[in-house]
């Protein structure tokens, strides 16, 4: 345990971002998993209008850097992939 009281603070910092960090990731996995999920059941209308919430949360992501930038390219270009594949 921290002695000194700038040490305490930055404990108590870096809980509040752990929990937050986790929340988010959370939030963003279920998500895609969500879209992913909707083009297997081929209900192509819903993932469609999910893919904006998903580009929004990823840029979210990689803008406070919880994930890099090419990790949120990625993630977006997969499932876009994934979305206008099943379309067809």
């Amino acid at each position: 345990m921290p002695i000194i009281k700038s040490a305490k603070k930055a404990l108590r910092q870096s809980a509040r971002r752990r929990s937050r960090n986790i929340q988010q990731t959370k939030k963003l996995k279920s998500l895609l998993k969500e879209v992913k999920k909707l083009v297997l059941l081929e209900k192509k209308n819903e993932a469609e209008k999910l893919l904006s919430q998903a580009y929004k949360y990823l840029d979210k992501a990689a803008k406070t850097g919880l994930i890099k930038k090419n990790t949120a390219s990625r993630n977006k270009s997969r499932i876009t992939k994934l979305v206008l594949k099943s379309r067809q």
